[in-house]
């Protein structure tokens, strides 16, 4: 990891200061520390100690776990703008994920003392920081139900709608571009690649799916929507 330069102008494109003074930024710039991480480094690991806040100024970072026999779990990706770390600095509890850069990522870490008094003086981010938690709360009650009603094959079903949702779908059709590995699908609803790679075979052969030069494609949103619906129903 490198550390770089204070920058304001990196901390306008962070989602829960955006609408604060210049001199609140300026102010706000000298408390973070900064530095770059390569691509496949940990910038936070599960069970560590620190407690600092971290804001993603550019580049990727997945915030995932991994059992002690090595399988992988996927929480979420984080993009430029968004942060990671806010549960330790507000709970004073161990790190509850390993937080891995995609890419080569610029972080802005604050300690959580100046987290707190952030949040404290500044409603517009306590309000943002709620909204977040309030989020999450809901995604990850969405996983467990999806892990505890739905099969594997509809598991998949599933992440290919958010992935739909997420890229900004509202037709009948949707392109995920990139596609997604199957690697990373598979972390993301608790199963094995190859068997994202047979039904995602499978897909396409129903004609639901189609590989469009480095995207995917669902060619028939509602009726995938449909699926799920119904086991979910039955269930």
């Amino acid at each position: 990891m490198a550390t770089v330069q204070a920058s304001t102008f990196g901390l306008r494109n962070v989602k829960m200061l955006q609408g604060l003074s210049q001199e609140r930024l300026e102010i706000l710039a000298a408390r973070f520390a900064w530095r770059t991480v390569e691509p496949g480094q940990v910038i936070v690991a599960r069970n560590s100690h620190d407690r600092d806040v971290h804001f993603v100024v550019s580049g990727h970072v997945r915030v995932t776990s991994f059992s002690a026999g090595g399988k992988q779990v996927t929480f979420r990706d984080e993009e430029p703008g968004e942060m990671f770390g806010d549960l330790a600095a507000i709970d004073g509890a161990p790190r509850s994920a390993d937080v891995l850069a995609l890419d080569s990522v610029l972080v802005a870490s604050l300690s959580p003392e100046d987290f707190r008094a952030l949040i404290a003086a500044e409603e517009l981010v306590r309000e943002r920081v709620l909204q977040r938690l309030a989020g999450l709360v809901r995604q990850l009650s969405e996983r467990v139900i999806e892990l505890s009603t739905l099969g594997v094959q509809n598991r998949i079903h599933a992440e290919l709608l958010r992935l739909a949702r997420a890229s900004g779908a509202t037709g009948t059709q949707a392109r995920i571009d990139p596609a997604p590995k199957h690697a990373d699908m598979a972390s993301q609803v608790s199963t094995y690649r190859e068997q994202v790679t047979r039904e995602l075979s499978l897909l396409t052969k129903q004609g639901l799916l189609a590989k469009d030069g480095n995207a995917l494609v669902l060619l028939d949103v509602p009726k995938l929507e449909r699926m799920v619906e119904e086991v979910r129903s039955a269930a």
